[in-house]
């Protein structure tokens, strides 16, 4: 799905930038804990956990994923873009982006993921080598329509393998705070 361009884009922060900070168990949530996410929803939904694609192709990248990736405004690159859902609930939207030209030949095969999680790939791989994390309020627009909110807390961290690098954005939904036992 194209994203147009915002007349005032997300700041992605790091921990230490972030002020004032979130409360104590979405910082926990989108900072402390830097194992796999997908490892940690699995254990939350007591298995009831999958992963459902919703869109994945070659597409132009956004200019906050092509700075965070380190290449030219207007890249091509795969895109990937998923819903974490636990007890069939979605609870986190899930956008991963690596650009075309270092994905080429790099042996990462995104476009046959399925239904698979991306995180326990990259986790799994241990020539890939985590980015630090920076959270902001993800922008509505750039949501499926019906999980479209306002003010949603993400989070972003880069992969890196040699020249390769695979941004992962995960926006977590209302419905996964209640769940997680969370004030939001």
């Amino acid at each position: 799905m194209p994203y147009a361009s915002l007349a005032h884009p997300p700041r992605w922060l790091s921990a230490t930038q972030l002020h004032p900070s979130p409360a104590a168990g979405v910082y926990s949530w989108l900072f402390v804990n830097q194992d796999s996410l997908t490892q940690r929803l699995i254990a939350l939904a007591a298995g009831h956990f999958d992963v459902c694609p919703l869109a994945e192709g070659w597409q132009r990248l956004r200019k906050d994923e092509c700075a965070a990736l380190g290449v030219a405004d207007g890249s091509l690159g795969w895109v990937r873009e998923v819903y974490l859902r636990g007890h069939g609930q979605p609870w986190v939207f899930a956008r991963s982006v690596a650009a075309r030209c270092a994905l080429e030949g790099s042996g990462l095969n995104l476009d046959q993921l399925g239904s698979r999680s991306l995180g326990e790939l990259l986790f799994s791989d241990r020539a890939f080598q985590r980015g630090e994390l920076q959270a902001c309020h993800y922008p509505a627009p750039w949501l499926p329509a019906e999980v479209r909110a306002e003010r949603l807390w993400a989070r972003r961290s880069r992969f890196s393998r040699g020249a390769l690098g695979v941004l992962v954005a995960e926006v977590f939904l209302p419905a996964f705070w209640p769940a997680a036992g969370v004030e939001a």
